[in-house]
């Protein structure tokens, strides 16, 4: 949620060791920052099970799961109940970054098209005639805001369609020509993905006001981190069906050519049914074409700060899908724990990060991880959370593996399958 502007990786949070107050939204934003800095003395250890009838009650209102071994989830908006659910919290301050070239090329081929053209010649009076007008705020940022729009249907006019609109500002002193390319590199890469663990992009339209809006599915829910912000460590069998719905997609993902670079809680949705959707793609990257057989470098760092891969602090140029595996390790660890495990992966500037790489070396190995009950997980997390990318699982390797294979996914997501 919390960026820190340019280029550089911004400082997410770090999780309380305490499910907070789901009235609180105050609360929420003013650990944003300030726990991952202050979290020295904090206990690594995975947060113990509540006993108290407040959070066993909440348990039980979030996850069940019957003797067959069957779980269903109950996903609640904990920032506006009985209002419209929170799809997206904060937009990042992002990199500007360019899709591959064939796909601009193609948006503009298909733009000098003199039929294309007469029909996008006034975007606005399109958008209009598609959709009413915007209502509830779903969620904002520094590069636009995301609200619900509402579609009528021409067969059934008592009938409306619910669709979320990314309002893409243009920022100060960019011009439009590098704005437009910001708003189709982002739409041209996640309106290629399709998925059922990927948030879909429908359409890009431009509103009365000239601003390009990014027509998405909508699905009510709350992203992750707002949920572990609330629940603190959640429960295994939660955990691990999130995990595996997260792999599915990055599986996919990587398999169409595309990196996300910024995976972390609260780029990961949640429907109420518990069905995880993928969103955001204002840092993605296609590293490689269907023509390529050799995936394009990437540098720079850029996401959050937590879930950067070490890799990002120490080369020049790295493959981008490793840092996405990294992330969702991360992302795992705090599913399970309640927090990260580390602010930084830099052994030189932070203590949990230096202790992690000395002691998983180690019989005794890094007691966060070694608590995890099942050996088959323990050795996936290490081999997820592994400091030399050409050592590290890949998403396939994750999603193949014995332990990720026997995890029970939800009737959510097997629904679809």
């Amino acid at each position: 949620m919390g960026t820190d502007p340019g280029p550089t990786a911004s400082a997410a949070s770090s999780f309380p060791l305490s499910a907070t107050n789901p009235s609180s939204e105050a609360t929420k934003k003013s650990s944003i920052g300030v726990q991952a800095a202050n979290n020295a003395k904090s206990s690594r250890r995975p947060l113990p099970r509540q006993v108290s009838t407040v959070k066993a009650a909440d348990v039980r209102a979030r996850f069940r799961e019957d003797v067959h071994g069957h779980h269903e989830h109950t996903i609640h908006s904990y920032a506006n109940r009985g209002k419209s659910f929170k799809m997206v919290r904060h937009f990042k301050e992002q990199q500007i970054r360019h899709v591959a070239s064939n796909w601009l090329k193609r948006l503009r081929k298909e733009t000098a098209d003199p039929t294309v053209a007469q029909n996008m010649s006034d975007p606005a009076q399109v958008f209009a005639s598609k959709y009413s007008k915007c209502g509830d705020v779903l969620g904002w940022g520094a590069f636009g805001t995301v609200r619900v729009c509402y579609k009528i249907d021409e067969k059934n006019p008592r009938s409306k369609q619910v669709f979320a609109v990314k309002e893409h500002k243009q920022l100060e002193g960019e011009s439009d020509d590098k704005y437009h390319k910001r708003v189709v590199s982002e739409v041209c890469i996640s309106s290629s993905l399709h998925h059922q663990n990927i948030l879909a992009t429908l359409d890009l339209l431009q509103d009365d006001k000239g601003m390009e809006c990014q027509i998405m599915e909508y699905f009510p829910g709350e992203d992750l981190h707002s949920v572990i912000l609330h629940a603190g460590a959640l429960e295994e069998t939660e955990a691990d069906c999130f995990f595996k719905q997260l792999i599915q997609g990055l599986v996919y993902m990587h398999e169409m050519g595309v990196a996300h670079r910024d995976l972390k809680p609260e780029n990961v949705l949640l429907t109420t049914t518990g069905l995880v959707k993928i969103i955001d793609f204002g840092n993605a990257e296609c590293f490689r074409t269907a023509w390529e057989t050799e995936p394009r470098m990437s540098a720079g760092i850029c996401g959050s700060l937590p879930y950067t891969a070490p890799e990002e602090f120490t080369l020049k140029e790295f493959d981008p899908r490793p840092l996405d595996v990294w992330a969702c390790g991360i992302i795992y660890m705090a599913m399970r724990t309640g927090e990260h495990p580390w602010r930084a992966a830099r052994p030189d500037e932070d203590v949990k990060y230096q202790q992690y790489v000395e002691r998983r070396k180690t019989e005794a190995g890094y007691e966060p991880i070694e608590c995890l009950r099942r050996r088959q997980c323990r050795n996936v997390v290490y081999s997820i959370l592994e400091p030399t990318p050409i050592r590290r699982l890949t998403a396939h390797q994750v999603r193949s593996s014995e332990w990720v294979q026997q995890i029970p996914l939800c009737c959510a997501d097997t629904a679809d399958d």
